[in-house]
């Protein structure tokens, strides 16, 4: 059953004839899962692609091999070429990218820890980008920000904006 948040910005979305398209690392692909928990899904969703690793990144998305190489796949510079590259590959209103570090084994140091998520979303109407750091085991990390991720876009798509 995904997040009271998320149900209420599948509504908002539905309500305003959007849909939306993730490109999802760190969220390993339960954020397009989550919308599509969602009554709306069949109005909103237009899909996802999984890209954990950064081959999926630069192959499938566009990302140049150098921001990788400089920034590490979980950076926000990476995650605002796999938005731009998501946007060219996939139709949708909305464009989501998501990488991060919800586990040791990545590019975590003390200026990026374990818990740092970076979110990219572009459409035709504005632009955004997070970095967030979020603490608890991986799942929870993962919850967390989705939940986040739910509540911005409504603060930018209500109609009272």
């Amino acid at each position: 059953m995904p997040a009271k948040v998320v149900e209420e910005c599948a509504k908002l979305l539905a309500a305003q004839e959007l849909n939306i398209a993730f490109a999802e690392s760190a969220t390993v692909g339960r954020m397009a899962a989550e919308f599509g928990l969602t009554d709306e899904a069949g109005k909103i969703l237009k899909g996802g692609i999984v890209c954990y690793d950064a081959g999926v990144k630069e192959d499938l998305l566009k990302v140049d091999d150098e921001l990788v190489e400089q920034f590490s796949p979980e950076s926000a510079e990476v995650t605002e070429a796999a938005a731009k590259g998501l946007r060219a590959l996939m139709p949708a209103s909305i464009h989501v990218a998501i990488t991060g570090l919800t586990c040791p084994g990545g590019s975590e140091s003390e200026e990026k820890p374990v818990g740092t998520m970076f979110i990219h979303c572009i459409s035709d109407q504005f632009e955004f980008a997070d970095r967030i750091e979020f603490t608890g085991g991986k799942e929870v990390i993962i919850m967390k920000c989705i939940e986040h991720f739910a509540g911005k876009l409504i603060q930018k798509i209500s109609p009272d904006h």
